[in-house]
């Protein structure tokens, strides 16, 4: 028994989103809860001059067994919800899932190299494999939930690290191939390339600065004799062609990312950024969801990205309390921008706006296993006046986005750590 683990945490919260709050900040798995089907709850197409909606609910039930014997270990990773019953007929409405599923090799000599296979974290940045028990922000960056469903992929990865006694010990690196397509079985031939490379350095007690570059190289395959390329402020035809049939449309994203820690009379000071740029595949609405499968329908069209985030928090002395500001944004046509988004015969539309966040909250530390979040989202949209409101006399019925939507989100929450 002294071989195997079991650890876990679980998150209750309350949550109150705003009349068109999204499955970013406030997450509405399609299908997964009755309420969804109403015509009254957030994210719905029509609002009936509702101003928001609130809910209790278990965000994350984590329990993960891990055994461990010489150099090999093996994890599981359960995630226990609220969200209904197994039910065949509504795909993801599962109230348990699994996270993680694999084993790790470590070398015999050094202990720092490894070899990992299964289901686990995608090694790219920083904010995908940090845990969502230590995280300060409810939820990961917007770019990271669009690219990164699920943070997890079926695949392969080594891990190379110089011993600790080299003076090179402070370089790392992560690369592996994937199957593409999140926690789901991998249903096409290809792989995807995913690296880290980062370094670590501490300087004396108080400072601590870590960083890296990452690079994922994949492809998503083409079900359609058409792409689309961004030709200007428009999408137009790049090809037609039956030979696009079974190609990879370009998935490929760069990313960097730096940590800074700062320890002081007045406590604990971290920042945190990650910036990541590209090039990624989707259909006419917007980005493809990589976390339902691999294969796509319809013409594809190739959008260049950007986003990233910025975490700031500051420890307040020596009582159990921090200050958090997090900014963060994803741009999913950097081509495109404002009033020329949606005009006619562009092929433009709500997938190409860009959004951002700016979270602002408080973490009570209330033990070594309990602790309180309150956190307030602030959610922004770029505009453009070729997508307005819908309305009926004088109610909104369905937002456009001519001006801000009221998409803000607070969340209260309660976690417990074991």
């Amino acid at each position: 028994m002294q071989k195997f683990k079991i650890s876990g945490f679980i998150q209750t919260q309350y949550q109150y989103g705003e009349a068109t709050a999204d499955g970013i900040n406030f997450k509405l798995p399609k299908r997964a809860n009755s309420y969804e089907s109403n015509p009254y709850y957030p994210g719905s197409n029509d609002f009936k001059g509702l101003s928001g909606f609130s809910r209790f609910g278990v965000r994350r039930g984590r329990i993960k067994f891990t055994y461990e014997e010489g150099i090999a270990s093996a994890v599981f990773q359960l995630d226990v919800s609220e969200k209904g019953l197994n039910d065949p007929a509504t795909p993801g409405r599962n109230a348990v899932t699994y996270k993680d599923a694999y084993l790790n090799i470590k070398d015999p000599f050094f202990g720092t190299n490894a070899f990992r296979a299964g289901i686990f974290n995608r090694p790219f940045g920083h904010e995908i494999a940090f845990s969502s028990s230590l995280r300060e922000s409810p939820e990961r960056s917007r770019i990271i939930q669009t690219l990164f469903p699920d943070e997890r992929d079926l695949g392969a990865m080594l891990t190379l690290q110089p011993e600790k006694t080299s003076a090179w010990n402070f370089l790392k690196l992560e690369a592996g191939m994937f199957a593409g397509n999140g926690i789901k079985p991998q249903i096409d031939n290809h792989m995807d390339f995913i690296g880290h490379l980062s370094a670590t350095k501490t300087i004396g007690n108080e400072v601590s600065i870590s960083g890296g570059v990452s690079l994922y190289y994949g492809g998503v395959l083409q079900t359609d004799s058409s792409t689309f390329v961004m030709n200007g402020n428009k999408f137009e035809l790049e090809s037609k062609s039956r030979n696009n049939i079974g190609k990879l449309a370009t998935r490929q994203y760069l990313g960097f990312d730096l940590q800074y820690a700062l320890k002081t009379s007045a406590g604990l000071t971290q920042l945190r950024a990650e910036y990541i740029f590209g090039k990624n595949p989707g259909n006419a609405s917007g980005a493809y969801n990589f976390g339902l499968n691999d294969i796509q329908s319809g013409p594809v069209y190739m959008r260049n990205i950007s986003g990233g985030y910025l975490l700031f928090v500051q420890d307040l002395g020596r009582i159990p309390f921090s200050a958090i500001a997090k900014y963060d944004w994803y741009n999913p046509n950097t081509d495109v921008s404002g009033n020329d988004i949606a005009v006619a015969d562009s092929r433009t539309g709500i997938g190409d706006i860009s959004m951002s966040n700016l979270g602002l909250g408080f973490l009570f530390r209330i033990n070594q296993s309990l602790r309180l979040t309150a956190y307030y989202d602030f959610v922004m949209n770029e505009t453009t006046k070729n997508l307005q409101d819908t309305k009926d006399g004088e109610n909104i019925i369905r937002y456009g986005y001519e001006g801000r939507r009221p998409d803000n989100v607070f969340t209260l929450r309660l976690q417990y750590k074991f």
